[in-house]
């Protein structure tokens, strides 16, 4: 079956899938809003942006296929519509996100376009995931866009239209899920934090580097959270025990330091690693 699809050049370029093709186990990388927008969370911060599409490229064209779980599309709305602040109730942030998810995935497609890399959008809510046919057809679609090295695929939650997303906690239980559903090689939490942080009397001591128990570690987790963030470290643990549970592993890292995606991949001491337990 013959596709056609653009690349960076606006050039038509041929590339051919078999049914019987398949790719590699992907990495599933989640992005928080608070590593994607400027201080303030009203706009995208496109450093960041075109560092991430730079380390993600280069992954992609070493053959370890990914999938972008980002959130960002308020933020992104926030800086379209010229506001001042997030807006605090449901419709308002709706409507930021509606006006600003195009906007996201423009500054995507602007950025992994530097590197001839293509983007592909899917909208998912959770019952997407849950619905057997609607996790089939997302399934199938994914594993399509996976067979080429210059299509990153980028799913955000449907914020537009599903209330419940605005406070399942900043896509962290969805990319849970989709790493599920794609059997990945790994789950990857960029966020703000260098991993999970050790607390001693309330005071944090150190990074905890290797955990093979979450619930040895829940005494070290707090309420708190990011100003702009839906989740936190709570919903960053439901995701991880989520993944471990299907048996892939996980790692929440800090995704405002350079490199941090490929020092995982290649085993270097960063982050919090979370191993699956062999029992």
């Amino acid at each position: 079956m013959s596709q056609i699809k653009p690349n960076h050049k606006n050039q038509m370029v041929p590339f051919f899938f078999k049914d019987d093709m398949k790719s590699p186990p992907p990495v599933v990388l989640k992005f928080g809003t608070g590593i994607l927008a400027e201080p303030g969370g009203c706009a995208i911060d496109l450093v960041q942006c075109k560092r991430f599409a730079k380390e993600i490229s280069k992954l992609m064209k070493q053959g370890i296929p990914c999938i972008l779980v980002s959130s960002g599309a308020i933020a992104a709305g926030v800086h379209v519509l010229g506001l001042e602040k997030r807006p605090a109730d449901v419709s308002g942030k709706q409507a930021c996100a509606a006006v600003g998810q195009p906007a996201l995935m423009a500054a995507y497609a602007r950025c992994f376009g530097r590197y001839g890399m293509t983007t592909a959008q899917l909208l998912l809510t959770h019952e997407d995931i849950f619905t057997e046919k609607r996790r089939k057809n997302a399934q199938e679609t994914l594993k399509r866009l996976l067979l080429s090295p210059d299509l990153i695929p980028i799913i955000n939650e449907n914020d537009s239209v599903a209330t419940e997303e605005l406070n399942l906690g900043d896509n962290d239980q969805l990319s849970a899920e989709v790493a599920i559903m794609m059997q990945a090689r790994l789950l990857l939490l960029l966020t703000t934090s260098d991993g999970l942080m050790a607390r001693a009397e309330g005071v944090v001591s150190k990074r905890i580097s290797t955990v093979t128990n979450i619930q040895d570690i829940l005494c070290h987790v707090t309420p708190e959270k990011g100003e702009h963030s839906r989740g936190g470290m709570i919903t960053k643990l439901k995701a991880v025990q989520s993944a471990l549970s299907a048996g892939i592993e996980t790692f929440i890292a800090d995704g405002r330091q350079p490199k941090q995606i490929e020092k995982v991949l290649a085993g270097k001491n960063v982050g919090t690693r979370f191993l699956v337990s062999e029992g």
